[in-house]
């Protein structure tokens, strides 16, 4: 059901790559579906850390924090013990307190699961939706830095 595709590429957005460690898999020898959502993680955080927005100051200084509201992942072919992945992320909407991410994880040139994640930016003390503060909208329509943010020559 793995058909070829064409592999991944920097213009498509942040590539990031993830080693399948063996706690990460299943009692069959494949990486257990929620794991792919931690990988999703990693690689939503790494790409706001090349965007300059750390959000560790953003909670300390602001009291903002991020949010996962809503995840869909789908399914493709399963990736195994020490297989290395690129997970690439793309922003597909920005809005006023919520982000949409389309994420891909990749072995190779077989796509192995696809995810789409809305991030919501929340008031920490309130726990209610809040702005992104200007400077966070702006990293975040720019995006991260052109250099070293293309990975995928990990996985060549």
């Amino acid at each position: 059901m793995n058909m070829p595709t064409s592999r991944p590429k920097a213009e498509l957005g942040f590539s990031w790559p993830v080693r399948v460690y063996y706690e990460d898999t299943d009692a069959g020898g494949i990486v257990f579906y929620a794991n792919y959502l931690k990988y999703f993680e990693r690689a939503r955080t790494e790409w706001l850390r090349a965007c300059g927005i750390d959000i560790r100051r953003l909670d300390e200084e602001a009291g903002l924090i991020f949010v996962v509201r809503r995840t869909a992942v789908e399914y493709m072919a399963p990736a195994r013990h020490d297989d290395l992945l690129t997970i690439v992320s793309r922003i597909e909407r920005i809005g006023r307190a919520s982000v949409d991410f389309m994420q891909e994880a990749w072995r190779g040139v077989d796509l192995l699961a696809t995810g789409s994640i809305r991030v919501a930016c929340v008031a920490r003390a309130a726990f209610k939706p809040a702005a992104f503060p200007p400077a966070v909208l702006d990293a975040l329509r720019r995006g991260p830095a052109a250099t070293d943010t293309d990975l995928s020559t990990a996985n060549a």
